[in-house]
């Protein structure tokens, strides 16, 4: 048995595979993943009902196992007049060494599609403009067992 809150074995394996700099996107349940994403990109389906699983309880678990150096988040066409309280969330629970960016949809879809993007989550959030492109960062410090 593992000791990790994360114990899914797809993205375990995509996350033993991936590196620094590599992107993490998860996805509502209203993203177009299936096409807005690289083919590349391994693709999990944890959206087993409209809200369940979130996508905070997804960035919540990745936060725990995976070192992130930056967050890029999707605004509404009109920030100031469509709130996301959701990405208030998202700054909640990202390191607070994370730098954390919003960009409209369609700039949101380009980021997403770079060949980058090397593991795809999707969930049945249903909030919307609750997507989060995540970068991977690199372990600080010593790894057990090393001087």
């Amino acid at each position: 048995m593992l000791k990790t809150p994360l114990l899914h074995p797809e993205i375990l394996r995509a996350l033993g595979s991936a590196g620094h700099g590599a992107r993490i996107l998860i996805a509502d349940g209203n993203f177009p993943f299936s096409t807005e994403a690289p083919a590349t990109a391994t693709r999990v389906f944890l959206n087993l009902r409209p809200g369940l699983v979130s996508v905070s309880d997804v960035l919540e678990t990745l936060v725990a196992v995976v070192p992130l150096e930056a967050a890029l988040l999707m605004e509404p066409p009109d920030p100031a007049a469509t709130p996301v309280p959701i990405h208030d969330t998202f700054r909640g629970l990202l390191p607070p060494t994370a730098a954390v960016t919003a960009v409209k949809r369609h700039a949101f879809y380009a980021e997403a599609k770079s060949p980058s993007t090397a593991l795809v989550i999707a969930t049945g959030e249903q909030r919307r403009f609750a997507n989060v492109l995540l970068t991977i960062g690199v372990v600080q410090g010593n790894l057990p067992g090393q001087p």
